[in-house]
């Protein structure tokens, strides 16, 4: 412990001899840490916001959307025709042990009136179930029920950003009485914020109102039961695949779909897109990090180099050193004390410099940005094993003087 002490004494006295080199020596690790901790913060911001997307959407959701088609000859892609229909989201419900709750819908742009106001949006007829399965309440008001579906009840839900747009912010719009495609309905709630997709589109952009209402008085339908979506949750997260599995397998039975023949429907889990964008955000997050980590080992460059110079300096203060009984691990040690020193100390300084950068660049750019305790603080150690690892040569050359030669040194 008293070597240590003295060492660290003898280390931190050097280094104050050239208050300017130390520096700007520590300037490449402290640029290389800040580097490090802002770009990390950067990929794991933007996953994190991708994430929190993707749940917002509903967890353990699976996705039953109309695939492509071919009848007559004719050949339609994803979407083109509507192959899914009221019966099979019910067969969906009764015949899948893994499916806990199911939910249906249509959709389609149109315009909304309140008194002097309009707005187009999307109005979407969804069973009463849909709020349910996408873990969406209200903020005001309430959402329609199993009665209101029934009888084609004409009362509507308004997302956030209908209910801002044609009422202004701050109001409340339940009680009062909306006109869609000129039929009147009435506001009984107003879902709680959303927010954006993962692919832009604005969930708080939409009307919502009985699917029996829509298909029937607003929205229409080339043939009755038709439907543009169907979703559905797991009774277990665990069993989101096995549900998907018998989705699928009773979705072929009932369209009557050979082996050799492609789908005409698409399953797709939230849980893969998840997984998907992660692995993507992973290779960005590891691709800003091997960026930045150039700045590192250039910083660990710079101090072998002042070593080195240092070692030529004090080359005749080696020699006395060991001419008064100073080993050559005494030597090599105080070296690498000086070459950590350097390293750790300007670790600590990159560390601060890297979480101010990220707040910055979140509130500068309007990027998310998440700082990780477990990035800064190995940052930090990477810049002190820098430290050892460039500091080694410069420590070993000094210890292995001749102390004859060095007190001849001028």
């Amino acid at each position: 412990m008293k070597l240590l002490r003295m060492t660290l004494r003898a280390a931190l006295r050097a280094l104050r001899r050239n208050k300017m080199r130390s520096a700007l020596t520590m300037l490449g690790i402290i640029i290389g840490v800040g580097a490090v901790i802002a770009m990390v913060s950067i990929g794991q911001g933007a996953d994190a916001a991708v994430q929190q997307q993707i749940r917002s959407l509903g967890t353990d959701l699976l996705m039953v959307v109309p695939g492509a088609t071919t009848a007559s000859g004719a050949r339609s892609g994803w979407g083109g025709v509507s192959t899914l229909t009221t019966a099979d989201a019910a067969a969906i419900k009764r015949d899948c042990p893994a499916v806990a709750e199911v939910t249906y819908f249509r959709r389609q742009v149109a315009q909304v009136v309140y008194g002097d106001q309009n707005w187009s949006t999307v109005v979407q007829g969804a069973t009463p179930s849909y709020f349910k399965v996408r873990e969406w309440p209200v903020t005001d008001g309430q959402v329609y029920g199993p009665r209101d579906e029934e009888t084609a009840n004409r009362v509507a839900v308004l997302g956030r950003t209908v209910a801002d747009q044609l009422f202004g912010p701050g109001q409340d719009p339940v009680g009062t009485i909306i006109r869609i495609k000129n039929v009147p309905f009435r506001v009984i709630g107003v879902l709680e914020p959303k927010g954006q997709t993962m692919w832009g589109q604005d969930q708080d952009d939409a009307v919502l109102m009985p699917y029996s209402t829509a298909e029937r008085r607003v929205l229409g339908a080339e043939l009755l039961g038709t439907v543009d979506m169907i979703h559905v949750t797991a009774t277990d997260r665990d069993r989101l695949d096995e549900a998907g599995q018998q989705i699928t397998a009773l979705l072929r039975e009932r369209h009557r779909i050979q082996h050799d023949q492609t789908d005409d429907f698409t399953v797709r889990s939230l849980n893969d897109m998840a997984e998907a964008s992660k692995s993507a955000s992973q290779v960005m997050t590891n691709l800003l990090l091997s960026v930045a980590s150039i700045s590192l080992l250039v910083g660990g460059i710079g101090i072998m180099n002042i070593l080195l110079v240092s070692v030529t300096e004090r080359t005749r203060e080696i020699g006395i050193r060991m001419a008064v009984g100073a080993k050559s691990r005494h030597i090599l040690f105080q070296f690498l004390v000086e070459a950590m020193t350097l390293s750790m100390v300007g670790g600590l300084a990159g560390a601060i410099l890297g979480v101010i950068s990220a707040g910055l660049i979140s509130h500068l750019a309007a990027w998310p940005t998440l700082v990780s305790p477990a990035a800064v603080a190995g940052a930090f150690l990477f810049s002190g094993a820098v430290g050892v690892f460039f500091g080694f040569y410069p420590a070993r050359q000094a210890s292995r003087l001749d102390p004859i030669t060095a007190l001849r040194y001028e």
